[in-house]
């Protein structure tokens, strides 16, 4: 039992200096959407989380970020509790009001326009969704284009809802409000800023 505790427990062994790397890693994603950042920190992972996840959860939430959990998450106590424990961030049953949402089954994924979207006055406030996905490498290969990418990048990913980029859509319509997404499997992550526009490669 005492085992079981610990590695529910278990955070960055470093916590300043985890955050930081783990900060610039989602930075950089961020800044150059497409491409495949690694989280080198060590971090405990609960279980339903990734390591990627787990470490962004680590870096990003406070007291101050609510969390929306997807069923597949909020369903065990595992991560709720971790998420309390490390981060002191409240976990919310609204959407509208989580600034993240931690996603482990995208085709449970609920209509974007039910996250926060910001506001013309502060276009900041909405939700960042951070989406597990089976592949980061593999998979159907889309083609994306915005600010931080030269000309045009391909991601090739396997990803749940499979229409997720067409539903991102509403971005190019909101803007500069909108939904930001971090893409994260194992140990890697890939950022899709509002700003970034995205289409099936060859379609």
């Amino acid at each position: 039992m005492e085992a079981m505790i610990s590695d529910l427990l278990a955070g960055f062994p470093d916590a300043v200096l985890s955050a930081q790397s783990t900060f610039r890693a989602v930075m950089e994603a961020m800044a150059r959407p497409g491409t495949i950042q690694r989280v080198a920190a060590t971090v405990g992972v609960p279980s339903g989380l990734t390591r990627a996840a787990a470490a962004l959860a680590l870096t990003l939430f406070d007291h101050d970020t609510p969390v929306w959990l997807d069923p597949a998450l909020a369903t065990g106590p595992d991560v709720a509790t971790w998420l309390k424990f490390h981060t002191g961030a409240p976990v919310v049953a609204e959407t509208v009001r989580a600034s993240f949402a931690l996603i482990r089954d995208g085709g449970l994924l609920p209509d974007l326009e039910s996250f926060a979207l910001g506001s013309g006055e502060y276009p900041d406030r909405s939700t960042t969704l951070i989406l597990q996905v089976a592949s980061l490498g593999e998979g159907r290969a889309y083609e994306l284009r915005g600010p931080g990418i030269d000309g045009a990048a391909t991601l090739c990913t396997a990803i749940a809802p499979d229409d997720l980029f067409d539903r991102l859509a509403i971005n190019e319509e909101l803007f500069p409000r909108g939904i930001d997404v971090v893409l994260v499997h194992d140990d890697s992550m890939v950022a899709i800023p509002r700003t970034t526009r995205l289409v099936v490669a060859g379609g």
